[in-house]
């Protein structure tokens, strides 16, 4: 079984982030740019919560909130579901439909070292059920 680890190696550990006063536009401008649907919120290293797009689409435009005055906290998911490096593929799954979420940060101690979005997860089953079929097929034909 796959464990985070392996994924965060094989993707790389780069985090992309905002802080907790930072406007909200800051945080979508950044996911925009970076192509990913969150960012952790960070206060300094210290992992504050998550922000998503789901809650930009929930918490500020169905409030009629300002992207550009309201501030990061106000509408992060806090506090954070989290994982291990040692927990698997499968164990992220069922916590991310059990918890209705489609990112987890990877926390290693207290630091932050990387987050598997459920793409990342159903990538990685695809890969595992890719090799079983192979090694199937090859043990069939020899």
């Amino acid at each position: 079984m796959t464990k985070v680890r392996q994924l965060i190696e094989g993707k790389g550990r780069t985090l992309y982030s905002v802080e907790p006063e930072d406007p909200v536009l800051e945080a979508i401008r950044q996911m925009a740019d970076h192509h990913v649907g969150a960012l952790l919120v960070l206060k300094g290293t210290e992992l504050q919560g998550i922000i998503s797009e789901r809650d930009y689409a929930r918490k500020v435009i169905l409030h009629g909130r300002s992207s550009a005055e309201t501030p990061v906290w106000q509408i992060m998911s806090s506090p954070v579901i989290t994982v291990s490096p040692d927990q698997t593929v499968q164990d992220c799954m069922k916590l991310m439909t059990d918890r209705r979420v489609r990112h987890l940060p990877v926390v290693d101690g207290s630091q932050v070292i990387g987050i598997v979005s459920i793409g990342d997860l159903v990538k990685a089953v695809i890969e595992e059920q890719q090799q079983t079929i192979e090694q199937l097929e090859s043990y069939i034909h020899h």
